[in-house]
């Protein structure tokens, strides 16, 4: 065993393998197995934050329809979720209260401050309770990293939607309505059995339910610094109360061969941690907390990126106030219109025997749709990249 200084990491993989194959109708069918795997890591180097390994010790069939022949490892999701209750308070709340029933909130107003972890400090960078962003906390050393850990936390009036907080980071154009600097967002290897995954996880009252599941890519363009990109395994975790927590964590560097072909290569920024948790505190409002801990990547020092991505976090929330306080007839109520009416007809049409076993899913869409009432987009699958 070593001190607690090196760092020691224990960490759980899920390999995951995609084949192709021909059924005896010579239709073609896509499988993929998960591979549980574990490892043991003294963790030493700074600049990488979970461990993958590719010893198989367990084999379970999981579907993903794109890139066949592609291999994907997971890491060690119940000890990220550890380190993301550890940071955020909210989340915290969200994973270890009583999360089981609609209508139960939680908030800010429910977090004891005095229960901070003592292994690190947090410093306040900014505090309005009259501004969108109304606190901004720093952590330094968070995961034996150089890298600073930022924690934002934001009041929104309006439903508690998880889906479509994520739909501002991942959805090229309705990035672009914040983000001057992106330039390509593309989700490339999207999981959809997300059964096996949530099997996985277990302890469905703590980590919920796994909405979404894949790895994304992004990039930025030329300003004051030069292109980046990011290769990022993201999730959504669904509560039956309407709570949710977006995570995703950077894939390694020997994931490099997941990045998009006939695309030069830019410099890489690596989001060690984030994560996002949307808890209602009424029927028509919700809180927010950002977590996000990213190296934007060329031994750029901290102190010159930490304001530029405090500002971009801040022109997201921006963003989010507008769209979800938008009222009758905004593009959020037209949206939440056809959707509720896309569940109508699958109602009408599983009840009528037209659903078949290779529909997406529709069974799931009406539970969801009567169990989490609060996620009425939840089923409206898209790219999976979390991290701005």
């Amino acid at each position: 065993f070593l001190p607690r200084k090196y760092c020691t990491h224990i960490a759980a993989i899920a390999s995951i393998s995609i084949e192709q194959h021909l059924n005896s109708t010579n239709m073609t069918t896509t499988q993929a197995s998960i591979s549980l795997c574990s490892i043991l890591f003294a963790y030493l180097a700074p600049h990488n934050a979970l461990a993958f390994a590719t010893s198989a010790i367990h084999k379970i069939p999981i579907l993903q329809e794109k890139s066949p022949g592609t291999e994907i490892e997971l890491p060690n999701l119940q000890l990220l979720f550890d380190r993301v209750s550890v940071a955020s308070p909210l989340a915290r709340l969200v994973m270890e209260g009583d999360s089981s029933t609609a209508g139960n909130c939680v908030g800010f107003d429910a977090i004891d401050e005095a229960q901070q972890n003592p292994e690190f400090k947090w410093r306040n960078v900014e505090a309005n309770k009259r501004k969108t962003v109304h606190r901004i906390d720093k952590a330094d050393r968070f995961q034996n990293l150089k890298t600073p850990l930022l924690r934002f936390r934001s009041s929104i009036k309006g439903p508690c939607i998880g889906e479509r907080f994520s739909h501002m980071i991942v959805d090229l154009e309705e990035r672009k309505k914040w983000d001057d600097q992106v330039a390509y967002v593309n989700e490339m290897y999207p999981i959809q059995d997300l059964g096996t995954i949530n099997s996985i996880l277990g302890n469905h009252s703590k980590y919920g339910t796994c909405t979404r599941l894949g790895v994304g890519y992004t990039q930025t363009k030329q300003g004051i610094l030069s292109p980046r990109e990011q290769l990022t395994l993201s999730g959504m975790q669904q509560y039956p109360n309407g709570a949710t927590i977006l995570w995703g964590t950077e894939m390694e560097e020997h994931h490099n061969h997941l990045l998009p072909e006939g695309r030069s290569r830019y410099t890489r920024a690596k989001s060690h941690l984030f994560a996002a948790t949307l808890a209602p505190t009424g029927p028509d409002s919700f809180d927010v907390e950002y977590l996000l801990q990213m190296d934007v990547g060329g031994g750029i020092p901290n102190f010159l990126t930490t304001p530029a991505l405090m500002d971009a976090v801040k022109k997201l929330f921006e963003h989010a106030k507008m769209y979800f306080e938008g009222g009758d007839g905004s593009e959020l109520d037209l949206y939440l219109r056809s959707q509720q009416e896309e569940v109508e007809c699958s109602k009408i049409e599983v009840l009528s025997g037209g659903s078949t076993e290779d529909d997406y899913s529709l069974d799931a869409e009406i539970y969801l749709s009567e169990e989490h009432s609060n996620h009425h987009a939840m089923n409206d699958i898209k790219s999976l990249l979390f991290t701005p």
